[in-house]
Order: structure tokens, then sequence, then C-alpha cells
């Protein structure tokens, strides 16, 4: 479906495009406009002199089908967007009603460790603190 609506799509631009060219190239009814600055003359020349009729009826039948393939489009996508919103509820509903299993096993608790706290090392006053300094510098300095 998406394929087709791709190629729909395509078909689309293409008449969009058909239908800006046809605008343009009609002679303006008062010989000044658009059509005049894209050589408005030169249709005359190369469609003859009735060409207005036709490039009219063209861009008439060109409209038509503009419109009616845009409505089509546009329903084909509405159609496959419901059909995925309703496969996607039909899967949400029967996740939501399906039991939910228990665990085989019931989790255990965590085994606990005893804390040990690390021994305490002695305190040393200021002056025994001073003279253990004292002996790491080295003599000579």
């Amino acid at each position: 479906m998406s394929f087709l609506i791709g190629l729909l799509t395509f078909v689309l631009v293409l008449i969009c495009l058909a239908v800006i060219l046809l605008v343009l190239i009609q002679l303006p009814k008062k010989e000044a406009g658009v059509g005049v600055a894209f050589g408005g003359g030169a249709t005359d020349a190369l469609f003859g002199a009735g060409s207005g009729t036709v490039l009219t009826k063209a861009t008439k039948y060109a409209a038509i089908a503009f419109f009616g393939l845009a409505v089509l489009v546009g329903m084909l996508q509405k159609h496959v967007h419901t059909e995925n919103a309703d496969d996607f509820r039909t899967k949400a509903d029967a996740a939501a009603q399906a039991p939910v299993a228990a665990p085989a096993t019931q989790p255990t608790a965590p085994a606990t460790t005893p804390v040990t706290t690390p021994a305490a090392l002695p305190l040393l006053s200021q002056p025994e603190a001073g003279a253990a300094l004292a002996t790491n510098i080295p003599a000579g300095k």
C-alpha cells in the first residue's frame, strides 16, 4: 500500500508542475501579466490562434486531476494510518489482558558482611610529631 501511495504522490507532484506550467503559458485577457512575461505571444505561434481554448481545457482537466488525486492520496493515507492504529490497539489490549507471571523463585535478601573498623592509629603529640619529621630530613642540609 505504501508503494501505491508513493507512486500516486509522485504523479500528484507531476500534475502540480503541469498545472503551474499551463497557468503560466496561458494568454492573459488584457494582454498583460505573467503570460506575456513568459512569452504569451509565442503560444499563438506554437499552438495556433485557438490555443487559448486548448490551454484552458488542459488547465481545467489538470486541475480536476490534481484535486481528485489529492483527495485519493489523503484517503489512502488515512486508511493506512487507521489500520496501523488498530493493530497497535489490538496488541496493547492483548498485552494488558495477559496475566503477569510471578517469578519462579523469591528473591533472597542480600548477604550482609560484618563491617569491620580499621585499627585505631596511635595519635602523636606535637613534640613527637616534630621529632618524627626531623628524623626524615637527610643529613647535611
